[in-house]
């Protein structure tokens, strides 16, 4: 059988990349293969994943402390700008009632650094004084006033013994995102517009045809029956499951990579009573040779139209490449052409490999005072614990090395664009728009110039620098604040305040 485009996967990656293809070329035929029984069960699930609308706006990671005491920028601002496609990309599916209900998947929920002790405290004013200058993050408020943080953080300052310094920096404008039910409702869309979407279908090999195309061997996992189908184009967006298939695709861009499974756990509390008294995403820093998909922080969540707080991650291991992978996963990923690169990965990186271990042996108590620091006078049976979803970092040979583990996402592509792959993690969903149009970029050089006109109907920043367009920026906040809905909740939040 034959397509023009297969779409691995029915995770977010997959969705976004479809329906920017559905936009631009409507008449190409594309089709889904996944292992799964539906759309996003895997990363993107709800359950499996932060749901914070990452824009840099809480995240200690995505800012660095240089020799000289100052503070890098440049991470944070580019994620900030990354978020800033994704929300033009869903007004515009808004606008043009391709999907609706935006409350469905995406609220608005302020972002909070939260930091103890001297230094810390330090970083985070330095940190503050740096981003508030740029426009990306017009509105975040400093304080290390223990009355003002009793106000904004009611539950973290409730029975807490302040014996040394701690801030907070808080901007209204964050957001939590139901990844799982933006990816739902992008396959509906993508179903009215005729994508053959195929479930419980597992892609077993991938190899060149003798025309240049690729040949997918597909079985049913149902009924083991196999079949094959062939296209021009594939994008391969399984999560975790991405790198067996990109070694399989035999592309000599995807040799000598290899991955690092980390898995992930959240405590979960659905008391209503004490959901009422937490109103935010509140980021930390990650203790000592944590991965930096590991700092912890606490976050109102919105999912199945219930409120509820999740705590986390609290970082695990499984050779598992995929949450309903296999124990395998790890030793097969493992070739001729990545083993050198994988032991240096190993040997270079004995602190993360005792930080896991310590993680896995944790117990429900031990996880409890962890989130003490949040909240002091937390019980242990207003919490669960919830596994999380599986991610898979890249490790690969770099300018710092060999075996080098990286901790962002990666697109791998063919020379001539026939193929592409999305590696590693975070962060992730927030940016798939951004990264599918890179796939776009690199696979469809010869279209660029055709349909960039669409692009920028779709998204007005494509292109453009949003860092240096103070009024763009402000454009595209009301614009996408209107059109998701986020402007009202924020608004309403302020005549409840008052």
């Amino acid at each position: 059988m034959r397509t023009d485009v297969i779409l691995i996967g029915a995770g977010i990656m997959s969705a976004t990349l479809g329906s920017l293809l559905k936009e631009l070329v409507p008449d190409w035929e594309i089709t889904v293969f996944e292992r799964r029984a539906n759309a996003g069960e895997e990363s993107s699930n709800e359950w499996n994943n932060a749901g914070t609308g990452h824009s840099s706006l809480c995240e200690l990671n995505y800012t660095t402390a240089k020799p000289d005491g100052s503070i890098d920028i440049s991470k944070a601002v580019k994620v900030n700008e990354e978020f800033q496609v994704s929300k033009q990309f869903w007004s515009y599916l808004v606008d043009s009632k391709l999907i609706k209900n935006p409350h469905d998947f995406i609220m608005s929920v302020p972002h909070m650094s939260f930091v103890q002790g001297d230094e810390d405290v330090a970083f985070l004013k330095k940190r503050f004084d740096a981003l508030s200058k740029n426009p990306l993050f017009q509105g975040m408020e400093y304080s290390d006033d223990p009355d003002k943080l009793k106000e904004w953080i009611p539950l973290m300052m409730q029975d807490r013994n302040v014996t040394k310094p701690i801030a907070a920096t808080r901007i209204e404008s964050g957001t939590d995102v139901n990844f799982g039910a933006l990816t739902r409702m992008l396959f509906a869309h993508l179903q009215k517009q005729h994508v053959n979407i195929h479930y419980n279908q597992q892609v077993d090999d991938i190899k060149r045809a003798g025309d240049g195309s690729w040949e997918l061997k597909v079985r049913d996992v149902k009924t083991g029956t196999v079949e094959r189908h062939t296209a021009k184009f594939v994008f391969i967006g399984g999560g975790g499951g991405s790198l067996h298939l990109l070694q399989k695709s035999g592309i000599p861009e995807g040799r000598g990579i290899g991955g690092f499974p980390v898995s992930g756990l959240f405590m979960v509390c659905q008391n209503p009573d004490i959901v009422a008294k937490h109103r935010a995403k509140v980021y930390g820093k990650a203790p000592v040779g944590a991965p930096p998909m590991s700092v912890p922080h606490l976050d109102t969540r919105y999912i199945d139209g219930k409120e509820s707080l999740l705590f986390g991650p609290f970082a695990g291991f499984s050779p598992k490449f995929l949450k309903y992978g296999s124990l395998m996963d790890l030793f097969t990923s493992v070739k001729p052409h990545n083993l050198v690169t994988m032991l240096a990965a190993g040997a270079k990186n004995v602190p993360l490999t005792t930080y896991l271990i310590k993680q896995v042996m944790l117990s429900k108590e031990q996880r409890m005072d962890a989130l003490r620091d949040f909240i002091p006078n937390a019980k242990s049976e207003d919490w669960d614990l919830l596994v999380a979803g599986q991610r898979v970092q890249v490790i690969k040979d770099t300018a710092a090395g060999r075996g080098t583990l990286q901790f962002g996402t990666e697109v791998i592509s063919a020379a001539d664009g026939s193929i592409a792959a999305l590696l590693g993690a975070s962060p992730g969903a927030s940016t798939a728009v951004s990264v599918m149009l890179e796939v776009i970029n690199k696979c469809f050089p010869q279209h660029l110039q055709e349909w960039e006109p669409k692009i920028k109907e779709m998204i007005p920043s494509y292109g453009e620098s949003l860092k240096n367009n103070p009024k763009l920026i402000q454009d595209i906040h009301a614009s996408t604040a209107r059109t998701l809905g986020l402007e009202n909740l924020q608004q309403e939040k302020v005549l409840q305040e008052a």
